[in-house]
């Protein structure tokens, strides 16, 4: 367990210490939240009902700026074959280079979500929803992630391919998350459904992603 706690503070300080990961992927949301209302025009009611599904579009889109960077680096100094000889099943290297990208980019992009619903109008009542839904969902984010950096380690032009592969995964996490916010915004309907079905998809993405993970990373370190 202190291996697996170390690896995360080390990703951790790694991450902040370059600092470009987590800074572009919070320019990236904003830009694409900010521009959206000067395609769309000044309708705040039109605005407000497609918030959450802007917000959840711009975060998934602003994640995948920085998910073949979580084997990367790792994957060209050699500290990889290193962790994969250590002490950790790759099984667990590759949950705690996901939780690693989960604090260091999931989290700080839904702390941002809030402000940025501001910007689309977004109902009052629904920035508790959206903050809810988006921790409850991003695990799944960074989990499918790193399965798809892993896949496409090593690879030229990977981070084109990465996306490929990832972004139709990602469909059923903007569904469900966007359909629990969509009931209290406009409803009828209930938001529990569809929130617990979210949560389901990340819980289901935090058990199977890393054996899927470990067994490309095997494959790729052959």
């Amino acid at each position: 367990m202190s291996a697996f706690l170390a690896l995360i503070r080390r990703d951790i300080r790694l991450a902040l210490r370059e600092g470009g990961a987590i800074s572009t992927a919070l320019g990236f949301y904003l830009i694409v939240v900010a521009i959206l209302p000067l395609g769309l025009g000044p309708d705040l009611n039109l605005l407000g009902r497609i918030a959450p599904g802007v917000l959840w579009i711009g975060l998934i889109l602003s994640a995948l700026l920085s998910v073949d960077r979580i084997f990367y680096n790792d994957y060209e100094d050699g500290a990889l074959e290193a962790l994969a000889l250590g002490p950790l099943p790759l099984e667990l290297v590759a949950v705690a280079k996901a939780l690693a990208h989960w604090l260091t980019t999931g989290i700080p992009l839904t702390l941002a979500a809030p402000i940025l619903g501001l910007l689309l109008n977004l109902n009052a009542d629904a920035f508790g929803v959206l903050v809810l839904t988006m921790l409850a969902g991003t695990p799944a984010v960074s989990f499918l992630g790193a399965t798809g950096a892993a896949l496409t380690l090593g690879l030229r032009r990977g981070g084109l391919l990465l996306s490929l592969l990832i972004l139709p995964l990602y469909v059923p996490v903007l569904i469900f998350a966007v359909s629990a916010m969509s009931a209290v915004i406009i409803g009828p309907g209930s938001f529990w459904q569809p929130f617990m079905i979210l949560c389901l998809i990340s819980l289901a993405t935090m058990i199977l992603s890393p054996l899927a993970t470990a067994a490309a990373l095997r494959l790729n370190l052959q």
